[in-house]
């Protein structure tokens, strides 16, 4: 191995100061456009779920102006989940195209764009082309999905090396999170792992893909490799935002978990240097880049954003302005978004770290720059809900009535649930599952257990199987998802944040008896945001400070962020007592899942 190792990361360090030279022609300037008829300044934002990439592009004021979302493979087996950084491209440019369309915004008018994306791996060769990470050997597959739990082992032998490093993700790695993955396929894909040239977080390497800059995200980085951002706490100017070389990279954790050669040719294959989220890449798209979105060369590309962290920073200024938070600078900390789609991550910030067992953080700068993040999560929540609904018998049958109806299941699901209240007299909506009980971990506990066997429980299960049946286990999962969130909100504030307010976007904060039923088990009111397309917008917020419209993502996200409706928790101390009630069964559910693991565990010792 090259270079000198180091633990942790040296004030000393500098900038690099290289000037990048201009490869592609100016922008079309407002001059060429007639006087009566100005280019408008359109922001561009671009999301890669576990399902879809979509495209949204919002004006000056934060407003959707049209969107488009194109579906992308995925590949699972048993605990593997692949898909293809080829196929996710084409979709990217196709949404992007007919969003353009949909919206009637030209290519001249889109001043800037961001990348959003889940924070799955992706592995290409010195080519830029695919590096399979896949047991089948497809060379197409050459990411794994957030989602993948192939690398528990390895995660456990890691965490249990103990490295300085594990205090800034909750004291542990999770095998969601890249560290583990990469030794899964050093140890058990070698010719993968000796053919790859470059690893990256999906996010980073859209924007690599679409600026042939190599720089990653602080975000990316920090929330998933172990980078320690604090190491650039004195580069923080945003107003001269730069590239940084990477100094946060803790070496001896590398080469304590077997992965030391990564850390070779000044970490060039994980990062050899880094920025802020916003950070103005390369010389804008490439031309080829350009042509294949529809786009004009030289449009300017911030540094990117998990897709969790590009809602946080789409909604946590959402709030409605009352007198008395209009000179109070901490009321940003006293708020946690919930970015609730296939899974849920839970986002607070604070001035201070904050190091709270279990929970991942405290990450500085990766949402939001300045403050300390902290990150909490539930690995399957729509996918949750999705699962338990799928698979009841009743399920086709509900379907079909869903779709001559011309609605979600989970609207006929939600009237169903009214229906029911009547008929059988109950004298609030969740009362109907007072003998009926969930514990979501069927995809492991993410925060703030950090129990990646976590199994999911359902107690008190009959023999019937009727459509009203299945809207009690819905209705029944939906509170135990519910309890999980009150659960990471109350250990965040046991250890030291003051949250008193949730804002939620994604695609269940649209399902109103979702959102209801987390602000009465939580007890917050709940927030929601203008614009449904929050991960889009703080996506898009990464163009517009790309392309200087606001000197700080700060800025950004105070002019673009708008709210919506507020719900409030129900005033029925019934309500808080039989919720209170719940929970407690919900916590109990866990301890004796541990008890019964133990007696397991004993009798096949």
């Amino acid at each position: 191995m090259s270079g000198t190792r180091r633990r942790g990361w040296l004030d000393t360090t500098p900038l690099l100061h290289q000037e990048r030279s201009s490869h592609y022609p100016d922008r079309i300037s407002v001059e060429m456009a007639t006087a009566a008829a100005p280019l408008r300044s359109i922001f561009l934002g671009v999301d890669v779920g576990t399902g879809s990439a979509r495209a949204g592009l919002f004006d000056e004021n934060g407003k959707l102006l049209g969107s488009s979302t194109s579906p992308i493979q995925i590949w699972k087996d048993g605990n593997c989940v692949e898909q293809s950084s080829t196929d996710i491209w084409h979709a990217i440019c196709a949404a992007v195209k007919t969003a353009c369309s949909i919206a009637e915004v030209s290519a001249e008018e889109v001043a800037g764009l961001g990348f959003a994306a889940t924070c799955s791996l992706v592995a290409v060769d010195a080519d830029g082309s695919p590096v399979t990470v896949s047991w089948s050997g497809d060379t197409r597959r050459n990411i794994i999905v957030w989602m993948d739990h192939r690398a528990v082992n390895q995660a456990e032998r890691i965490n249990a090396r103990d490295s300085p490093v594990l205090q800034y993700c909750g004291g542990a790695l999770s095998p969601e999170m890249q560290p583990p993955k990469l030794l899964w396929v050093k140890e058990n894909l070698q010719e993968s792992w000796s053919m790859a040239f470059r690893w990256m977080d999906l996010s980073d390497w859209l924007s690599y893909r679409a600026t042939g800059d190599d720089t990653r995200s602080l975000c990316t980085t920090v929330c998933k490799w172990t980078y320690l951002g604090h190491a650039h706490m004195d580069q923080v100017d945003e107003k001269d935002s730069r590239d940084m070389e990477a100094c946060g990279w803790d070496d001896e954790f590398w080469e304590e978990i077997g992965l030391g050669d990564l850390v070779d040719g000044h970490h060039a294959k994980i990062g050899r240097s880094v920025a802020f989220p916003g950070h103005s890449l390369g010389s804008g798209l490439t031309p080829a880049a350009a042509k294949e979105l529809g786009l004009v060369a030289g449009t300017p590309v911030g540094s990117s954003l998990i897709d969790a962290h590009a809602g946080g920073v789409g909604v946590i200024e959402s709030v409605p302005l009352s007198d008395s938070e209009k000179d109070d600078d901490d009321a940003i900390c006293r708020r946690m978004v919930l970015v609730c789609g296939t899974s849920t991550c839970h986002m607070a910030v604070s001035p201070d770290k904050l190091f709270i067992p279990g929970v991942w953080g405290p990450f500085w700068s990766a949402m939001v720059p300045q403050f300390w993040l902290t990150e909490g999560g539930q690995s399957a929540t729509g996918a949750l809900l999705d699962y338990v609904v799928e698979n009841h018998v009743a399920s086709p049958h509900l379907a079909n009535r869903a779709a001559s109806l011309g609605v979600s299941v989970f609207e006929v699901l939600n009237k169903l649930l009214e229906s029911t209240m009547h008929e059988m007299k109950a004298p609030f909506l969740a009362a109907l599952t007072e003998d009926l009980h969930v514990l979501p971990d069927f995809h492991g506990n993410r925060s703030p257990i950090a129990d990646p066997r976590a199994k999911g429980m359902v107690s008190g299960l009959t023999l019937e199987t009727s459509e009203k049946q299945l809207a009690l286990v819905y209705l029944a999962t939906v509170q135990g998802i519910a309890y999980g969130t009150r659960h990471i909100v109350e250990h965040c504030n046991a250890h030291g944040h003051k949250i008193d307010t949730l804002l939620a976007c994604g695609g269940l904060s649209k399902n109103s008896l979702y959102i209801q039923e987390h602000a009465d088990a939580i007890g917050c009111q709940i927030i929601l945001p203008r614009e449904n397309e929050s991960v889009l917008l703080g996506a898009a917020i990464l163009g517009a400070v790309a392309a200087k419209k606001y000197p700080t993502v700060i800025e950004g996200m105070k002019a673009l962020n708008a709210p919506g409706q507020v719900i409030h928790p129900s005033k029925d101390p019934k309500v808080k007592k039989y919720h209170d009630a719940k929970y407690r069964v919900f916590r109990d559910l866990y301890e004796q899942q541990l008890s019964h693991r133990s007696i397991m565990s004993d009798a096949l010792s």
